[in-house]
């Protein structure tokens, strides 16, 4: 399940981040996790596991972070990752318009493969280069309305929106209903009735 609620009104939320090499992925969850950036970021090998807690009008969000590495020859884990997400960030950077062709594949792919009811979000990263843009903002945000992401522009070095993203996301996200009667098996600790303990190796 996409969001599930647990106790005290916490929701807990899958999060994948997908796109480019280069984009900024890491970068932006570094920043939003730790409050941290790194000059020069290590490429993700498969992928990076993190979670946040947000608090969110009268409730918990608990993000389960998926940070899903960028290079091709990891593509075909992502579904993996993707699959049974509340909530998507599709990443490109500002400064390379290659990025933000291959963030357009990853919104189809998630249109045709991922969760119905995804929340996505466009990201156009690295905004404090501005200088150097190479994709515009109205672009970005005339393919986010067209396709039903909300877009944002982010900065993980300045930090300009990145907490902005996340809670915006958190604010869109299906509340899930507690189950009524949770599937799956109830694990005791405790023997099963008539059964022995048994020891091994003494």
């Amino acid at each position: 399940m996409a969001t599930t609620t647990i106790a005290n009104n916490t929701h807990n939320a899958k999060l994948v981040l997908l796109g480019d090499m280069g984009a900024g992925k890491s970068s932006l969850v570094l920043r939003f996790v730790k409050g941290q950036f790194l000059e020069y970021q290590e490429s993700t090998i498969g992928a990076a596991f993190f979670s946040q807690t947000l608090a969110v009008n009268d409730a918990m969000v608990k993000f389960e972070i998926w940070d899903t590495a960028g290079q091709e020859r990891y593509h075909s884990l992502a579904p993996m990752y993707y699959r049974g997400a509340a909530a998507a960030i599709i990443v490109y950077d500002i400064t390379n318009a290659e990025t933000y062709a291959r963030a357009k594949k990853w919104v189809q792919e998630l249109q045709k493969q991922g969760n119905p009811n995804m929340v996505m979000a466009l990201a156009g990263n690295k905004t404090d280069l501005e200088d150097k843009r190479k994709v515009t903002t109205e672009e970005a945000r005339a393919y986010a309305d067209e396709n039903g992401l909300f877009f944002i522009e982010t900065s993980a070095k300045t930090a300009v929106n990145v907490n902005d993203i996340f809670y915006e996301i958190a604010k869109r996200l299906p509340r899930a209903q507690p189950a009524q009667n949770p599937a799956g098996m109830v694990l005791v600790d405790r023997p099963a009735e008539g059964s022995q303990a048994t020891s091994c190796c003494s």
